[in-house]
């Protein structure tokens, strides 16, 4: 493999600079006020004058504001129309506000709608709202209208800059179109862009998921040749396979490279070989590891933590973990989200739900709020060990922050419930599913309804109900 080769950098300081020369450090925009600078006296600070953009303040947009506090994409669609309809003009700002609630819901139809009516309307675009865009179409492996709508984004009076080159090289790897990202890059320059890191980053990264070293190590390469530093990211990609492969002494010589390169390692370089040593047995070595690298300029985050708490969860040793986690505290290490996750998930697997919970509550104490996965795996928690009613609090709390469970989940709560003669509670756990559109596997319903048979109380009358809106 070849590694960079870098001369040494002499460090220069400000002072020795001539302001002409200056002028060649730094970008257009830093200096191009130069040459018409003219003497203002300094204010005095006593005076008063308006803030400076308090004269020229933009009103606020009555469609973005209301579509905002809209949750049915139809109904905001909908809306838009109205609008129209009594005369309101739409702007960038309303079809982006739009375009974001449709996209967020897969309302994709509804977006290429809109799309059309910007065309027809020539309204000046953003190049962030085609990066959110396409973003969302990879996620939900729409890969030919991704892109599609990047081959599109100058029709609708937007810049293509590197930025969203690199989004649609990212989303071809991530649906496994890799040869595609390959030959788009190889393009890049008969389309007006100069690949930089992230280009090539992206496609390292897709040769490595497929366990193509030699050729990962060839992009590598091609990088140097091209006049492309390498960033931290990519050595963090080497290190990673190699520390996956077990290779983790390899993998230290590739960080000792990459220093003596002026390429520091960073809290995610470190925790991927702590994880390669994790994977090899060696926990000890891995802690000893995170306290080392504080004396080599880099201080422990939470990820280097997390991989020793999940390896302690792995062997059932969920206690320690706790202790972990009290230690990140005593070195004024924050917890993130993440943290606690570990934690609830090994607990859960344990049966100790009830000791999930309590974690949850510091969370929120600590100002750290749970995301959609803690409360799932609290919930699927409960249900494991037949407490439905503490499985009803967990989504209360749930729903309360806007988040929602699998359609299996529910399907467990709601059995549970009926087994348990808790018809109320099962009723109002059925209506949540109506009103957010879950959709049941008929398995499910064969269950459920067997159980609202036996019961009574409107049960089965308001599954019935469900069940023909839901076949």
């Amino acid at each position: 493999m070849i590694y960079p080769r870098t001369g040494s950098i002499r460090r220069v300081r400000a002072k020795d600079l001539l302001p002409n020369t200056l002028c060649f450090c730094l970008p257009a925009r830093h200096y191009s006020h130069l040459g018409r600078a003219k003497f203002k006296a300094p204010t005095p600070k006593n005076s008063k004058q308006p803030p400076r953009h308090s004269q020229h303040r933009r009103k606020p947009d009555p469609f973005v504001t209301k579509v905002k506090e809209v949750e049915d994409p139809d109904e905001a669609l909908s809306l838009f129309y109205e609008y129209r309809r009594m005369g309101f003009r739409h702007d960038y700002p309303s079809y982006s506000a739009l375009i974001y609630k449709l996209a967020r819901s897969r309302s994709f139809e509804a977006v290429e709608e809109i799309l059309s009516r910007i065309e027809e309307t020539d309204v000046r675009c953003r190049e962030s709202l085609f990066i959110a865009l396409i973003r969302h179409y990879g996620k939900v492996h729409l890969v030919d209208k991704a892109v599609r709508l990047f081959q599109r984004m100058t029709s609708f009076n937007c810049t293509r800059t590197l930025q969203s080159f690199n989004t649609i090289l990212n989303v071809l790897v991530e649906n496994d179109r890799l040869l595609d990202a390959v030959e788009l890059l190889h393009r890049s320059y008969k389309m007006g862009f100069r690949p930089n890191s992230v280009s090539f980053n992206v496609i390292m990264k897709g040769w490595l998921e497929k366990g193509e070293w030699e050729t990962a190590c060839k992009v590598f390469d091609e990088m140097l040749e091209k006049k492309v530093q390498p960033t931290v990211v990519t050595y963090n990609s080497l290190v990673g396979f190699l520390c996956r492969k077990g290779d983790v002494e390899r993998a230290m010589g590739l960080l000792e490279d990459m220093t003596h390169k002026g390429k520091y390692p960073n809290a995610s370089t470190y925790a991927l070989l702590m994880e390669g040593l994790c994977l090899l047995g060696k926990y000890e070595e891995a802690k000893k590891l995170m306290f080392d690298m504080e004396y080599k300029g880099c201080k422990p985050a939470p990820v280097n933590f997390g991989v020793l708490m999940s390896d302690l969860g792995k062997r059932g040793e969920t206690d320690k973990a706790k202790e972990l986690l009290k230690e990140m505290k005593r070195r004024k290490c924050k917890p993130d989200v993440v943290s606690y996750n570990i934690l609830v998930n090994y607990l859960c697997k344990e049966g100790r739900p009830a000791e999930a919970y309590k974690l949850l509550v510091e969370m929120q104490i600590e100002g750290r709020e749970p995301n959609a996965a803690t409360y799932r795996m609290m919930l699927d928690g409960f249900c494991k060990v037949e407490d439905f009613q503490g499985g009803l609090k967990v989504l209360n709390a749930m729903l309360t922050s806007k988040h929602c469970p699998m359609a299996d989940t529910y399907c467990r709560l709601v059995e549970g419930l009926l087994r348990n003669g808790n018809i109320d509670d099962a009723c109002f756990v059925v209506e949540g599913m109506e009103k957010r559109k879950i959709r049941v596997e008929l398995e499910s319903w064969e269950v459920l309804a067997s159980y609202a048979c036996r019961a009574d109380g409107g049960a089965m009358e308001l599954l019935t109900e469900l069940s023909l809106e839901e076949f």
